[in-house]
Order: C-alpha cells, then structure tokens, then sequence
C-alpha cells in the first residue's frame, strides 16, 4: 500500500485494476471510494458498459474518484481512446467528505500511471457525454 502526505493510502488493488484498464482494456470504468483511511475499489464496469451505465454507477450524494476509458472516432475517421480521471464531489454531499477527496486527488491520481485527461464534476451536467467527447477531440 503506497501512502500519501494526506495520511491517505492507495489499496494495492487500484493500481492493479487500473493497469488491467489501461493495458488488457477488461474494463470500461473503475470508481474508487475512500473508506477507513485508504482508497479502495468501488465498481468495475466490464468492457460493454456505456458512458451512461458509468454515470449511473456514481452515487448522488457521495464523492467518488473513477478513471473512464473512452473510445471515440476522430474528425479524420481515426478510432481512438483517452483514460479519463473524473473527480466526482456532488453538491449534496458532506463537506468533511468533499475536503478528504479533494485533498487527497492529485495524489492517488499520481498512482495511477497513464491518465490522459481530468475532469472535476459537482453535477452529472459537467460530465455529461458531449463535454467529454469535446474533451477527448
């Protein structure tokens, strides 16, 4: 387990996972939660979920940190793909607990090897599919 200045440990499963991720692609997302002290897996999506099967997964009223891996065609008709980090702190969700993700994200964010865009959300509408495909191009 890696620690953090925060106090904050990284479970050795995050980075195994998200290696899976990024390398083998056998999943479409991962949500990590904080619980006692460390970063833990929360969901994995398997490979045929959707953009809207991810959102779905994020708690309305909790913070969640999630990498995304999107596949996306380029104006030039290339097939791509991007790993998204996404900092999930809904508005309704306890002050405490936005301070403990907050403070904590840059640096579990460095555990994690090969992310290549970052988006901050408070409300599914700064996430929706058009913002990260515009992201993405």
């Amino acid at each position: 387990m890696a620690n953090s200045a925060s106090g904050m440990a990284v479970h050795d499963d995050c980075k195994l996972k998200f290696q899976e991720l990024k390398a083998k692609r056998n999943y479409r997302f991962i949500t990590f939660k904080i619980e006692a002290q460390q970063v833990v897996v929360d969901k994995l999506g398997n490979p045929q979920s959707t953009y809207e099967d991810f959102t779905a997964s994020l708690p309305a009223d909790e913070c969640r940190y999630a990498v995304f891996d999107f596949d996306f065609t380029t104006n030039e008709n290339c097939q791509k793909s991007k790993i998204f980090f996404i900092a999930w702190s809904p508005d309704t969700s306890i002050v405490r607990m936005k301070m403990v993700y907050a403070s904590s994200k840059d640096r579990f964010k460095r555990e994690l090897d090969g992310i290549q865009l970052e988006l901050q959300a408070t409300d599914p509408s700064e996430m929706s599919f058009d913002i990260i495909k515009a992201r993405a191009l």
